[in-house]
């Protein structure tokens, strides 16, 4: 069913727009590891420079070591990875002294070496809780406990608890706690109030800087794109404080099954990704508690973006089922999923927030319809576009419409030189692309971008690699690896003038500019 046939759930903003894929991990700067603050505010001026309204990064929860720091798998649907809390805003709010800023360790200007950046920021976090907690708390910290105790309680007892346990997963927890009885919850309250109290420090720090970047995108006219995972880590704070949510044994506490994807042109054995599924349903009906979970989940990130791509849309249609013995994707099965009645229930938590489906990979005619239907804009990945015929569907010009938006590869692909310099992509799909670019391939990234700018996609987004021209090794991730990923950062210097003015010059020509009096969605 077309979109112009039907009034879509979700209208959508009509306006030619650009923008650039980077990760607020990858930004620049002197601690380690790209942060909120002075650094995301000299980016985003060099976004409005060079004529771009979109700035798309990944999810933002809290990472982990033992899961290679991935913002696909965080604690927390809800809360802000501390590591991207900028320690110049500990300062400024007389929480450490300027001294402490001084010994940085020598941190990979190219690389984020987690190992080095946590326990250098957690040693800052240390020294600024104790002096927060010996003063009176602001009336905006109680503000933000009071405002987010639907989420924050849980989360910051959670990573308590964690702890506690020596980082132990939550069902391997005594009973009584992984259980969540009362008595035993209270109790661990009491003893860990300490702790309790740092974690939730940790967060109002957080979404300070948060409010200060998105006022100073709205200034910029810049709209602030997320993206979040259909599905939370096993190991989470959701997980835990929502297991009526999931289809867990109710002995063991582990899933019974898990998600993934089946074998498609990332891996031949498909991808087990290993979330908990969700349980749609109890005893036939829809579970009250799983969707009341969505709407303040989906309710917190309107509050936080202009704009939120939802990753694996097509599990909302259908989505592949793993039993949680099986060490591969293989042997699983697709389940419909609650389709059109989900995105109706979630609705009003969503006022003011675009939404982008991820619709990529093994997709059906039921999911393109439901995307369609509801109004959604879907992706184009044009590296994706030159390995077949004239037919393939991310060829521009089988483009049916204008709700999309086009990249010319993902978080999840090689970057455009890397994929044009891999001798194991095809000769034809490089020839391929000279031909529709009507060009030598000298600046093939740059072919890409046109490519891109020059669809009538209603949006283009570039990777900042991509932009750059950089090689594989600037990748951020190569699905189905478990180690190296996510580390990749952008040095300052690469970020001239000329390159804003090339890029302001490419948006313009392809009718893309955004003037200073289009409003902003708050």
């Amino acid at each position: 069913m077309s979109i112009h046939k039907k009034h879509p759930v979700f209208p959508f903003d009509k306006k030619r727009r650009s923008g650039i894929l980077l990760h607020i991990s990858s930004l620049p700067g002197k601690y380690g590891i790209g942060q909120l603050g002075r650094n995301a505010w000299w980016f985003m001026d060099f976004l409005k420079e060079a004529g771009q309204s979109i700035w798309q990064f990944l999810p933002t929860g809290p990472t982990e070591a033992g899961l290679d720091h991935s913002p696909y798998m965080s604690s927390s649907a809800f809360a802000g990875n501390p590591l991207f809390i900028c320690p110049d805003a500990l300062a400024e709010m007389n929480l450490v002294k300027k001294d402490d800023l001084e010994n940085v360790p020598d941190f990979n200007e190219y690389l984020v070496d987690f190992e080095k950046v946590e326990p250098f920021i957690f040693g800052l976090f240390r020294k600024a809780y104790l002096n927060f907690s010996s003063s009176p708390k602001p009336a905006s910290y109680t503000r933000f406990c009071h405002e987010n105790q639907n989420w924050l309680t849980d989360y910051c007892l959670f990573m308590a608890l964690k702890e506690r346990f020596e980082q132990r997963p939550w069902n391997k927890w005594p009973r009584e706690l992984a259980t969540r009885q009362p008595e035993a919850l209270g109790k661990a309250k009491e003893e860990l109030s300490d702790s309790v109290h740092f974690h939730s420090f940790i967060q109002w720090i957080f979404f300070l800087q948060w409010q200060e970047l998105k006022k100073r995108a709205q200034e910029l006219n810049i709209r602030l794109f997320g993206d979040i995972p259909i599905y939370v880590a096993p190991d989470s704070a959701d997980v835990w404080a929502h297991q009526e949510c999931f289809e867990l044994d109710p002995e063991t506490l582990e899933p019974t099954v898990v998600a993934g994807v089946p074998p498609d042109y990332f891996s031949k054995t498909g991808q087990r990704w290993g979330n908990p599924i969700y349980r749609w349903k109890i005893n036939g009906k829809p579970n009250k508690a799983l969707y009341r979970w969505w709407r303040q989940r989906l309710s917190h990130m309107a509050k936080l973006l202009h704009i939120l791509r939802i990753d694996h849309f097509r599990g909302f249609q259908a989505y592949w089922q793993i039993p949680a013995s099986e060490p591969t994707a293989v042997k699983g099965k697709w389940v419909r999923g609650p389709g059109r009645y989900f995105f109706e229930q979630i609705k009003g938590a969503v006022e003011g927030l675009e939404i982008v489906a991820e619709d990529l990979g093994t997709i059906t005619r039921p999911v393109i319809r439901l995307r369609e239907e509801l109004g959604l804009a879907g992706m184009k990945v044009l590296i994706f576009a030159f390995d077949s015929d004239e037919k393939n569907l991310y060829l521009p010009h089988n483009y049916e419409h204008t709700n999309f938006y086009v990249y010319s590869g993902t978080h999840d692909n090689n970057t455009v030189v890397g994929w044009y310099l891999d001798p194991r992509v095809p000769e034809y799909a490089k020839q391929r692309v000279r031909r529709y670019a009507n060009s030598d391939g000298n600046r093939i990234h740059w072919d890409f971008l046109r490519i891109a700018y020059s669809s009538v996609a209603r949006a283009a987004v570039m990777p900042m690699q991509d932009v750059l021209g950089f090689g594989s090794d600037c990748r951020m991730n190569t699905p189905s690896t478990s180690k190296g990923n996510w580390r990749w950062r952008l040095a300052k210097r690469f970020v001239t003038e000329q390159l804003a003015s090339e890029l302001y010059s490419e948006t313009k020509f392809y009718a893309r500019l955004q003037s200073r009096e289009d409003p902003q969605k708050t």
